[in-house]
């Protein structure tokens, strides 16, 4: 398959990477650099994206922007880019995508476990992971085309210890990487697929 994933660059996206670029043609794309720069939060950047790569089998995100602090600390600004980048963005990956992905192909949009089990500090990326699960689940009951999905990864184990955080609770990034895999190899449509179910 020629598959596109926006956010390679980061640790998941690498991960995701390095267990698909085996068997398949793997196109990277990120803010600064890869094989094609986008900006999640510019509908145009990812017109022009999709423009350049043509059509592809699977795009996987692993991308988007989102302000991690105490709600009284939280500026309109660190709002407005959560809505733009990490739920727009992923959403118009979907909506101007959509054509560009071949008959039988997947999109797979990248939310998180804070969603459904907030702690201090993660109002803004709760939002917009609540969001993005909600209209992939909404938006498949029109769309049957391409299929998409969404993963909710948990904290990855390597963010966690950059962070210097107890890494126990978390997931390594290969093992949360498994999930796109499913996601893209399966038959799933309108799914959240929560990346501990698929070690």
């Amino acid at each position: 398959m020629k598959i596109l994933i926006v956010g390679a660059s980061g640790t998941i996206g690498q991960a995701v990477e390095a267990n698909l670029k085996a068997h398949h043609e793997i196109i990277s794309a990120n803010y600064a650099n890869g094989d094609v720069k986008v900006d999640l939060g510019d509908p145009e950047s990812i017109r022009s994206m999709f423009k350049a790569v043509g059509q592809v089998d699977a795009v996987i995100s692993t991308a988007g922007v989102a302000a991690f602090s105490g709600l009284d600390d939280l500026t309109d600004l660190d709002f407005q880019t959560a809505l733009n980048n990490k739920l727009m963005g992923q959403i118009n990956l979907l909506r101007i995508g959509k054509s560009s992905i071949n008959k039988g192909g997947s999109i797979t949009l990248t939310s998180g476990v804070l969603s459904r089990e907030p702690m201090h500090g993660s109002s803004v990326i709760s939002m917009a992971n609540g969001a993005l699960e909600s209209f992939v689940k909404a938006a498949a009951l029109e769309i049957d085309s391409v299929r998409f999905n969404v993963v909710a990864p948990v904290f990855v184990k390597e963010t966690m210890a950059m962070m210097g955080m107890d890494t126990g609770s978390g997931l390594s990034a290969n093992d949360t990487a498994k999930a796109y895999i499913a996601a893209v190899t399966g038959n799933m449509h309108g799914q959240t697929l929560d990346a501990p179910n698929y070690l």
